[in-house]
């Protein structure tokens, strides 16, 4: 009886999952594109979408957006070096704006878990208001692919549409 105890105990032990976080979707398309400092055509930019205790950050490079009316969308490759980076985080607690734009960087809530896109790619669509001085950037993620640390592929991803952002034409 003592050697079945031992064996189910032992069964037990073994059988016991050890709490790694698994994530099964990414689902941020009913989030608002937010950033820190004004977009600029000039500059990298910084864009993010946060989702209670989650954030996909978007980091686009220079001359990735421009002030100028595009034909079609125009694509900037995602790779964990760059030029355009695509980056998963999830908190410990909820995350706000201030997490990302404050000068002095805060203590909480700490990251969980990134992940950092290996590939895809950002399609920028460019339109020019009717004022003659605005620019709107439709900004699109295809085919995103995240692998996490025990090199699972997240597969679900609901984040197609990033989102719009504005530029001024510069005088």
């Amino acid at each position: 009886m003592k050697k079945i105890l031992c064996l189910g105990i032992l069964a037990l032990l073994f059988s016991c999952d050890d709490g790694d976080l698994q994530i099964e979707t990414i689902d941020f398309d009913s989030a608002t594109i937010q950033n820190c400092d004004a977009v600029s055509a000039e500059t990298a930019n910084v864009l993010f979408k946060l989702n209670t205790s989650e954030a996909l950050i978007l980091e686009l490079p220079s001359g990735a957006i421009k002030n100028e009316v595009s034909d079609g969308a125009i694509s900037t490759a995602v790779t964990a070096s760059g030029p355009a980076r695509a980056t998963y985080r999830t908190f410990s607690d909820n995350v706000s704006t201030n997490y990302f734009c404050n000068d002095i960087p805060l203590t909480e809530p700490t990251v969980i878990e990134e992940i950092i896109a290996q590939g895809g790619e950002v399609l920028i669509t460019t339109t020019l208001n009717a004022d003659g001085v605005t620019y709107e950037h439709e900004i699109r993620l295809n085919t995103i692919s995240f692998v996490t640390s025990n090199d699972s592929r997240i597969t679900n991803l609901a984040i197609d549409n990033f989102g719009t952002v504005t530029t001024t034409l510069s005088e």
